[in-house]
């Protein structure tokens, strides 16, 4: 009796963090939509505070020219839109790039003591109300500005998390690329409910935004400094918006084995977020935020992943021990679905593609990232400095 428990609680646990709790929030919603008042946004379409666009990067001179470019052309009034470029420990010819634009605003300093070190030394020369964030190796469609800033029309906005587009480049249609493309556009699904809901749980750092007010130095080793700042910015009571119409797109990672080193290190900084944000647990301050943040971060990076061998030996140990079909159906479901994940990548190893395959392949690897990730999390081996991950041209 205490291993049927055992196995339909987890199974019951895995299935709620990465399908359930979107289906809860969407019929929620939509119930909503029915019986209550339409959601009111108090959004101004036409807003335009002053703005900086910050982009922290190191040894990115090969994208740089690119990104300048994409940063220059964004269609935001010039005399109200700030551009602060930081190249901290940078040793190949990024500086001279950047020096060459007089719009530009360079910070460089020989030390490189990370992303987190150099935006909490340049925060303090940002003027404007609105800043927003943006990677180097990333190119924003150029009303992402706008899109972003009319959200700050609401004073309950306290930040705006854009959206991440994956390329997919010469339509490869890799499973590190596929996968990694399929994943963002489920995360996608799921921040336009968390708004709608509440407040989209954390943002990332390839396109999100901050009243600049609202911004408190970080911890120089923290991982994820993009969910940090946001979800503290939650804490003091604001929203994080969700705008689909701003988004930052990137070439995927190169192969799996760049995906691995991208994922392990955000592996690593979940589980340090989750101890960071400890307070968040609390669902009887913090209310939906709470609630939220469980459902989508803490069960999915801490829980879900030791939950998987539980699901499989409880599975496995009652075929054996009870004389019921379903139980033999079920893991034979969970062994075909590992064996998928399998195929799939000695497949790719020989550059096959099927396309079937991709979902429980990149689950899989996910999850073997995430028990590396906790491993160099608690050895305190993960460096808070970017080892940058190659990626498609």
């Amino acid at each position: 009796m205490a291993v049927k428990i055992i196995f339909w609680a987890s199974l019951f646990i895995i299935f709620y963090s990465y399908i359930g709790y979107g289906i809860l929030i969407w019929l929620f919603l939509k119930i909503k939509r029915l019986f209550g008042k339409p959601v009111e946004t108090h959004i101004q379409q036409v807003f335009e505070p002053r703005v900086t666009l910050v982009v922290a990067s190191y040894n990115e001179a090969e994208v740089l020219t690119q990104k300048i470019k994409n940063s220059l052309e964004l269609d935001y009034p010039e005399d109200k839109l700030q551009i602060y470029f930081i190249t901290d420990g940078s040793n190949d010819n990024s500086t001279e790039i950047i020096s060459a634009h007089s719009r530009i605003n360079l910070f460089f300093k020989p030390e490189r003591e990370g992303k987190v070190a150099a935006i909490n030394r340049v925060m303090p020369f940002v003027t404007t109300p609105i800043v927003v964030f943006s990677d180097a190796n990333t190119f924003l469609n150029k009303g992402c500005i706008r899109e972003i800033v009319k959200h700050y029309s609401n004073e309950k906005t306290g930040a705006v998390a854009g959206e991440k587009k994956v390329l997919d480049l010469n339509k490869t249609g890799d499973a590190a690329s596929a996968g990694e493309g399929l994943y963002w556009k489920y995360e996608s699904f799921l921040k336009t409910l968390d708004a709608e809901f509440y407040s989209v749980v954390g943002a990332a750092g390839e396109l999100f935004s901050i009243r600049t007010e609202l911004f408190e130095p970080t911890a120089k080793d923290v991982l994820l400094d993009d969910f940090i700042i946001s979800l503290k910015i939650c804490q003091k009571g604001y929203r994080v918006a969700y705008e689909p119409n701003a988004y930052a797109s990137e070439a995927p990672s190169d192969s799996i084995k760049e995906e691995q080193k991208r994922k392990i290190r955000i592996s690593a900084g979940g589980f340090q977020s989750v101890v960071m944000l400890k307070s968040l647990l609390n669902i009887f301050k913090y209310g939906r935020l709470s609630f939220q943040y469980i459902s989508h971060r803490v069960l999915r990076w801490v829980v879900c992943p030791f939950l998987l061998p539980v699901v499989l030996i409880s599975n496995l140990w009652l075929v054996i021990t009870q004389n019921e079909p379903l139980y033999s159906i079920l893991l034979a479901l969970q062994v075909g679905f590992y064996l998928a994940a399998l195929l799939s990548w000695l497949f790719s190893l020989q550059n096959i593609k099927v396309k079937l395959l991709y979902v429980p392949y990149y689950f899989v690897f996910m999850n073997l990232c995430l028990y590396i990730g906790l491993k160099r999390f608690l050895a305190k081996k993960q460096s808070v400095l970017w080892e940058k991950a190659k990626r498609k041209s």
